[in-house]
């Protein structure tokens, strides 16, 4: 094919498709439209070693600007798409010009959730954290001794707990639901991230929500809680989930629910039309699912990379995440998605501990926290469909190597 590939999202799903679809010596056009004023880079790190002063900018860039022009792979910066014309094969960017397409791609990602104005969400303090300027911005406020409130117990509130204490700020995190990590992972893991949190002066405050936000000359100076107390702080950070950026799909027709539905190849309702990455909506077992993770963003775009190259494989999820919180490493495999059983098995080395899921007495994903061991051989076996023996699994003494034989 030699027409004219057209990427809507300059992320990781969208610059893992043009740089597959180049080392699969696909010649075709591609314009890769984004609306930061950057180049593609690594977006985990930026709330972690990025904010923390580790690691500088240009480390985070996949490639060095230089690489897109030799590779052929038009990059535009600082634009969005406002249209897709199906019908036209065309995308019109917000200042009125259009582009042709024969292969349309949408890696457009998704949002951070936002607080609603009537309860202080625009006040001057408030941030959220997904891209470099979020990152840029809240660097600013870090800084120790200062007084940061953090909404939300999933992983983006914890990771941010974790760099504020280790730049010494005083931290509290609410969560409205009965504990942490209530969404993604069990009681277990809850629990044992709770301590490692708790013993960092983390001040943890589940089964507890967020009343308002207090401000003085659009300023934020307070939050009053749903227990009714009221709080100083010098900044929040809100972490309470994303939502996929969808709009332009339902806008033009194509297929949404909680995401752009694709198949199994990542084509949406329009043949014409791929999405992948945190926007997509896929097939997961008898059902759909979104995967917010980089890897499920690499691993799909370099699917759809394949079969625009010519290739007939369909997308298998093989779901895996981390989360670096302090020295701890979390590390998953799998998606727990209706678990039923849960079995702890603490490992080798002090603080290393693992949480298996099982469904109906199957094994469908494990949490490895600084047990890199225990996440290998979950990982591995699921992958290959061996279902361990539990009593052998709970037992510390058995090698974990002689249960995937």
């Amino acid at each position: 094919m030699t027409g004219r590939l057209v990427i809507v999202g300059a992320g990781q799903a969208g610059f893992a498709l043009a740089a597959k679809l180049r080392t699969l010596k696909d010649t075709r056009p591609i314009t890769m439209i984004g609306a930061e004023e950057v180049y593609p880079y690594q977006r985990p790190p930026l709330s972690k070693k990025y904010l923390l002063g580790e690691m500088s900018f240009d480390r985070l860039t996949f490639r060095p600007d230089n690489w897109f022009a030799e590779n052929d792979v038009d990059v535009r910066l600082s634009t969005f798409v406002e249209e897709i014309d199906r019908e036209k094969k065309t995308v019109r960017m917000q200042d009125g010009s259009t582009l042709e397409y024969e292969t349309l791609a949408l890696a457009t990602g998704s949002s951070p959730r936002t607080l609603p104005a009537s309860i202080g969400g625009e006040l001057q303090g408030v941030y959220t954290v997904r891209d470099k300027r979020d990152a840029d911005r809240l660097a600013e406020e870090m800084k120790a001794g200062r007084r940061l409130l953090i909404i939300g117990g999933g992983y983006i509130g914890l990771e941010a707990a974790a760099v504020a204490r280790h730049l010494g700020l005083d931290v509290t995190l609410i969560e409205m639901a009965d504990r942490i990590l209530a969404r993604v992972a069990s009681k277990e893991t809850a629990d044992i991230m709770r301590a490692i949190h708790s013993e960092r002066g983390v001040a943890i405050r589940e089964k507890t929500g967020l009343t308002r936000l207090i401000g003085e000359d659009d300023k934020l100076r307070a939050a009053e809680l749903s227990d009714g107390s009221v709080i100083d702080v010098d900044f929040v950070i809100v972490g309470i989930g994303v939502t996929p950026n969808d709009r332009l799909a339902q806008d033009c027709g194509l297929d949404v629910g909680n995401g752009i539905v694709v198949d199994r190849f990542a084509r949406t309702s329009d043949p014409s039309i791929f999405a992948m990455g945190d926007c997509a909506l896929l097939p997961w077992e008898e059902g759909r699912i979104r995967l917010e993770s980089v890897q499920n963003a690499v691993d799909q775009a370099e699917s759809v990379a394949a079969t625009l190259a010519g290739g007939s494989e369909p997308y298998v999820p093989k779901p895996w995440f981390w989360s670096d919180q302090y020295d701890v490493k979390l590390q998953i495999a799998g998606f727990n998605l209706g678990y039923d059983e849960t079995l702890v098995r603490p490992g080798a080395r002090e603080g290393a501990v693992s949480v298996w899921y099982f469904r109906g007495g199957r094994l469908i994903a494990v949490d490895a926290v600084n047990d890199a061991k225990a996440y290998v051989t979950g990982k591995k076996m699921l992958e290959t469909g061996i279902n361990p023996d539990k009593a052998l699994l709970a037992d510390p003494s058995t090698d974990l190597k002689l249960l995937l034989s």
